[in-house]
């Protein structure tokens, strides 16, 4: 009897599983069915470039069924639940789907209506988020009529889809003003709960430096507690304000809506916890996770879905055919960072590692690390064909590997404090 696999989301962790799967296994050893609520797979990098009029909306859609090889299962519909003891998903329309395993992918969703405000007077108008299809296309509406004042780039709360997509747009905007000639009547502002420009801590220093060679004004550790649209003002938890003419905000984030139906599944915020090494989840054995819907220390980002459903894929093999599960991922994430004016910053870091300056993919590599350059842009817009041909399909793409890569970085000389004996310390 054919073994069942349930795939519930099609984006890219998703759909990378499903046609990796369909590969590995004949239909009369595995049937896959792959759920989601739509048939319109959105390719999230577009929308960053949506507003400045680089990418249409309709040019970044793709139907969710034409990314899928033959052989698996598309079901339209919205997911009411899932029982990890039956072992069965639940429709809305009352629809079920059992599963011998299951594989979690439904990614993050934005949450704006947890912040006091935010979806109150000034929504769409003064505020907005490019963080989906809606709100980027209204963006490009407002760009072109801003002529003046304060445009204010925040992140409410972490964890966020693409950590860096802020900063890219924050950029992209000096680069949009200054080609249209109003930058000396606008100041940006980059608003963010964290630190620093960034999480690790080499690459905040760049990010951080590139913001003050632009003149965007950094605000760290600014927890937003409320936003007032009419007033035209950030209000952070410990009573600080940010005042803004344009916001353009990335809300809380959460795990799809399901997951806190389903018990026993997910965390506080609707994520699935898993082990990071093997993708499988700490609820039962036969329910893995990828991609953004994951509850793990690691980047919401599209590379880290790609890297995690090819080690989930295998690992899925593995417990289906009875063997160990392989400890093979490790936090491994890569990240062009459009920085405006035709060039683009790159970094390739994971857990353990933070991103080094050097080549990539490995050390004969045409693309710099931690630097801009105008091959890295170009590596930037060439992904997209990269992504609907080769990577959704479930292809492998030569030198680019789930683990990182250490061929081609420059790693720093460890740092050493020299001994002295207690005489030597008092004389």
């Amino acid at each position: 009897m054919a073994q069942r696999i349930a795939i519930l989301g099609a984006g890219t962790g998703g759909t990378v599983m499903a046609n990796r799967l369909r590969r590995r296994f004949a239909p009369d050893e595995a049937s896959i069915t792959i759920v989601d609520r739509d048939d319109s797979h959105l390719y999230q990098p577009g929308l960053l470039f949506v507003p400045f009029g680089l990418a249409t909306p309709d040019g970044i859609v793709r139907p969710r069924h034409a990314q899928l090889i033959d052989g698996i299962d598309h079901v339209q519909g919205e997911i009411d639940r899932v029982d990890v003891e039956a072992q069965d998903v639940t429709l809305a329309d009352g629809t079920r789907i059992g599963y011998d395993v299951l594989v979690v992918a439904t990614g993050a969703v934005l949450l704006p209506e947890e912040t006091d405000g935010l979806t109150g007077p000034g929504w769409k108008e003064n505020v907005f988020t490019f963080y989906d299809l809606e709100g980027a296309s209204a963006l490009g509406g407002a760009l072109p009529a801003f002529e003046k004042g304060r445009l204010v780039v925040a992140v409410v709360d972490q964890p966020i889809k693409c950590p860096v997509a802020p900063l890219e747009f924050a950029f992209l905007a000096d680069w949009y003003f200054r080609r249209n000639g109003r930058r000396d009547r606008i100041d940006i502002s980059y608003v963010t709960p964290l630190d620093a420009a960034f999480t690790k801590p080499v690459a905040a220093d760049a990010l951080g430096g590139l913001l003050e060679t632009k003149g965007i004004e950094l605000v760290t550790e600014f927890n937003t507690g409320e936003v007032d649209g009419r007033g035209g003002r950030l209000v952070s938890y410990d009573e600080r304000e940010v005042g803004f003419d344009l916001l353009v905000v990335v809300p809380v984030h959460g795990g799809a809506p399901y997951v806190g139906r389903s018990p026993g599944l997910g965390d506080e915020l609707d994520f699935v916890p898993a082990d990071l090494g093997t993708l499988q989840s700490k609820v039962k054995p036969n329910v893995f996770v990828v991609g953004d819907a994951a509850g793990l220390p690691v980047s919401k980002a599209g590379s880290v879905a790609h890297f995690e459903a090819e080690v989930c894929a295998d690992n899925v093999v593995r417990h289906l055919t009875g063997e160990p599960l392989e400890d093979a991922y490790d936090g491994h994430a890569n990240c062009f960072v459009e920085t405006g004016h035709g060039k683009a910053l790159l970094i390739d870091f994971n857990l353990e590692t933070e991103p080094l300056p050097g080549r990539y993919p490995g050390r004969f590599g045409p693309l710099p690390l931690l630097a801009e350059s105008r091959l890295n842009h170009l590596g930037k817009l060439a992904f997209e064909r990269m992504y609907w041909h080769a990577l959704l399909p479930g292809r492998s793409i030569p030198g680019i590997t789930p683990t990182l890569d250490l061929a081609g970085k420059r790693i720093p000389a460890p740092t050493t404090t020299p001994t002295t004996t207690p005489t030597e310390e008092a004389g």
